[in-house]
């Protein structure tokens, strides 16, 4: 799955810089000038990264980080900070106010990307372009092809996303309502049964591999995907 990042930088050429380089390296980049723009893009719906810049007209970068870490919705969005600031103590202070990361100006896009790869990797795996493998499965995102123990597997769009986001997800019981908020989106309106119908569609896809038994029903709480 493509990755939307959400770029909030009121530096023109510092912005056009984040644009080419994120959209270059396959991700989705969305600008925002400052906090109120990003506020109504998350508002829309919630991106996967926020490249924050620290100093923005009106509300901080550091402001914006404390107020998305104070919410439910959007606690768990990975942020990595961008600023001229130099020194440690500031340095300690955007981590502290919820920035998993922090760069500073002036960076090289490659350093850029490989921290928005590592941030990824660690906080919303199922965003990387990673091949994942479980258990005689192996998914690519990047060719969008699924085999169990070589032998290649057809999904639907939706069932290869449910599938890679078990797959990065292991052992974790979602309920259907998580389900639909991580691989459907959190603004998009669907009746939570909508999950069983494509579970029941992944399960009979991976059912001539034996490997539909990874994704086990969780009685009153949802679903899980387990090793064998």
């Amino acid at each position: 799955m493509t990755a939307n990042i959400l770029l909030v930088e009121d530096e023109p050429a510092i912005q056009e810089l984040l644009l080419f380089n994120v959209t270059q390296c396959g991700y989705r980049a969305i600008p925002a000038v400052d906090a109120n723009s990003a506020l109504a893009q998350i508002n829309r719906a919630l991106p996967d990264l926020i490249l924050l810049d620290w100093m923005l007209p009106g509300m901080s970068g550091i402001e914006l980080a404390k107020r998305l870490r104070a919410d439910q919705r959007t606690r768990n969005i990975p942020i990595i900070m961008l600023t001229a600031r130099t020194d440690e103590r500031d340095k300690v202070l955007g981590l502290e106010s919820g920035a998993d990361d922090y760069i500073t100006k002036p960076f090289s896009p490659r350093e850029l990307m490989a921290r928005i790869r590592a941030v990824l990797r660690r906080r919303a795996p199922q965003m990387s372009d990673e091949v994942v493998r479980v258990e005689g499965l192996e998914l690519s995102p990047v060719t969008h092809r699924v085999s169990a123990n070589g032998t290649n597997i057809d999904l639907g769009p939706t069932e290869f996303r449910l599938l890679h986001f078990f797959m990065t997800h292991v052992e974790r019981v979602y309920s259907r309502a998580q389900l639909l908020d991580q691989v459907w989106g959190d603004h998009v309106f669907v009746e939570e049964r909508t999950v069983d119908v494509h579970i029941r569609r992944l399960r009979q896809a991976l059912e001539a591999s034996g490997m539909d038994s990874l994704v086990q029903t969780v009685r009153g709480s949802g679903y899980r995907f387990s090793r064998a």
